[in-house]
């Protein structure tokens, strides 16, 4: 049997952590693999880190087709829905996977048809589907609208160090969307300075925000901005010291 595995669908979900990956290889060299493997054709879909270690070890394992897809996206929307019903998944890879669905959802949806008769047009169509909303993602990947906008506002902001303390669990998805207001080289000193360092971060970029907002041309309003832009300046010149260490070594 010719199996595929697709580097794109490989890389669409988080991989295992080393420890996770341990206890799978574990599990399977103890009971073999009972799950079988999901294709779409010779592609695999499900059970890419089972096929790895198995095809390893030669330890035999089944696999089934799904017949359902159609497409790509139907492949990804279903590799998202199997995700989301796992336990183990992360609030943060929860709400990554939820705004993956809602991309997809949202590109599907097409303008409703215009029927044209003789020299009238008709404007009666089919109803158009509904774009799927955030309440809608936030609850299918069972997290709060707050917490999808913020992890909306990382991917968008955030900077690669940061998403990875996110990931890490060394900063709350709530300190990183505060943190991910800041310049990138902010962001990176941050990061590099440990949880110590992003709690702190994130605690100056609220404070400065709640000031500025109440009070924004009284004495107190302006000495926040100008210890944000402290805040700020600090972190970018600890960056470019670092980077020049680097160069330097």
């Amino acid at each position: 049997m010719n199996i595929t595995v697709n580097e794109e669908l490989l890389a669409y979900i988080d991989p295992l952590t080393p420890e996770e990956n341990e206890t799978l290889e574990r599990s399977l060299l103890a009971e073999g693999c009972r799950d079988a493997l999901v294709l779409w054709g010779e592609v695999l879909v499900d059970g890419h880190n089972r096929h790895r270690i198995c095809t390893r070890h030669g330890i035999p394992f089944q696999t089934v087709q799904n017949t359902r897809f159609t497409s790509i996206d139907d492949v990804h929307l279903w590799m998202i829905e199997q995700h989301l019903g796992r336990r183990s998944v992360s609030d943060f890879q929860r709400g990554v996977l939820a705004l993956r669905k809602k991309d997809i959802l949202t590109a599907r949806v097409q303008p409703a048809p215009v029927e044209s008769s003789g020299s009238e047009t008709a404007a009666v169509a089919t109803k158009p589907e509904p774009l799927p909303t955030m309440g809608a993602i936030a609850k299918s990947a069972r997290i709060s609208n707050a917490t999808i906008h913020q992890i909306e506002k990382i991917q968008k902001s955030a900077a690669p160090e940061l998403v990875a303390a996110v990931k890490s669990g060394t900063i709350s998805i709530n300190a990183a969307a505060t943190v991910a207001s800041l310049p990138v080289e902010a962001q990176v000193a941050a990061v590099a300075g440990g949880k110590k360092e992003l709690q702190q971060a994130a605690r100056q970029v609220r404070e400065s925000k709640a000031v500025a907002r109440t009070e924004p041309e009284t004495p107190e309003g302006v000495i926040a901005r100008l210890r944000q832009t402290i805040t700020e300046l600090s972190a970018e010149n600890t960056a470019l010291k670092a980077r020049l260490a680097e160069l330097g070594a």
